[in-house]
């Protein structure tokens, strides 16, 4: 079981957490594949979603997970909650504390939200992305992906392209996959580059053609809009002429690349619709594993807790 009441990022999981984590959303994976998807394992728990940003896989996936192991879910958006009339953020998971949840997922805008409000409340809190900060569950079914297409994700050279400075998922993808014995590179424009990222163990490069080559996965980002107050580039047609992967780019790579995205895609600007769709992409696969992780955590914090059978 893991010895932790919270999972806020990945930067502090070791080797044997990770493992543990993605043996046993391995384990519950084919439940999703049933045609009665439902098992008792969380009957009686109740989730709390607490999401201040907008999401489509992330909040969905989380819903679906509890929902499938028989917890009670409950879905908090930051229009419906009382933050809109002035209510701390504090105040509000105290609040929500009081109703006795057992796990609590958050996703802010504000890096480290996830993190104050852990320290406030007796539940356990799932960090669902901070601001530029951290995505673990994003970064955990990443790497369940890679594992199940490669074998094993020691050794694999992981190219990420993209907008690196302001991806929470480039974080959380670094820590796990360098935990696990990958190797990586980083690629993007000089505005998209955060100093002193080599400090993370990562090479870095400035053309997609480099950082491509001789790569056993290829992880595309697609363009932070909503963090960015100023354009980083002149128009999205150079963007994706300069840093766009397509088919013809894709043969630089390993004959058996893997082409992953966290999405939203945008088609046409930083990956071609026809390696989005193609042979190589395992975009929908990522989704698929983003219910098995997220079943996974809340099993092992909520299912798993002192007392509990």
């Amino acid at each position: 079981m893991l010895k932790r009441k919270d999972i806020l990022g990945l930067s502090d999981l070791k080797k044997e957490e990770l493992e543990l984590i993605l043996d046993t959303a391995e384990s519950l994976r084919e439940v999703s594949d049933r045609d009665i998807k439902k098992v008792p394992t969380l009957r009686g728990k109740t989730i709390i979603n607490l999401f201040f940003e907008a999401s489509t896989r992330t909040r969905t996936s989380f819903e679906i997970a509890g929902k499938r192991m028989s917890a009670d879910v409950i879905n908090i958006s930051a229009s419906s909650s009382s933050t809109v009339k002035g209510e701390t953020l504090i105040d509000t998971a105290r609040n929500l504390q009081a109703m006795s949840p057992d796990v609590v997922v958050v996703r802010h805008a504000s890096s480290g939200a996830p993190h104050m409000i852990a320290e406030a409340i007796d539940a356990s809190v799932i960090n669902a992305g901070d601001g530029c900060h951290e995505h673990p569950s994003q970064g955990l079914l990443d790497l369940l992906t890679i594992r199940q297409a490669k074998g094993s994700i020691e050794g694999c050279r992981v190219a990420i392209i993209g907008d690196i400075e302001h991806s929470r998922v480039v974080r959380s993808n670094i820590y796990g996959l360098k935990t696990m014995g990958a190797d990586l590179v980083v690629a993007g424009l000089p505005t998209m580059m955060p100093a002193g990222i080599e400090k993370m163990g990562v090479d870095v490069a400035y053309s997609i053609d480099a950082a491509i080559k001789g790569a056993d996965v290829i992880m595309m980002l697609r363009i932070q809009k909503e963090r960015l107050s100023n354009p980083l580039f002149p128009t999205e047609r150079e963007y994706s002429i300069a840093f766009g992967l397509n088919s013809k780019r894709l043969e630089l790579a390993k004959k058996d690349v893997v082409i992953m995205h966290p999405g939203p895609i945008n088609r046409g600007v930083e990956i071609a619709p026809e390696v989005a769709d193609g042979s190589h992409s395992l975009i929908l696969d990522q989704v698929k594993n983003g219910v098995a992780v997220r079943m996974a955590l809340l099993y092992l914090l909520a299912g798993l807790k002192q007392g509990d059978n």
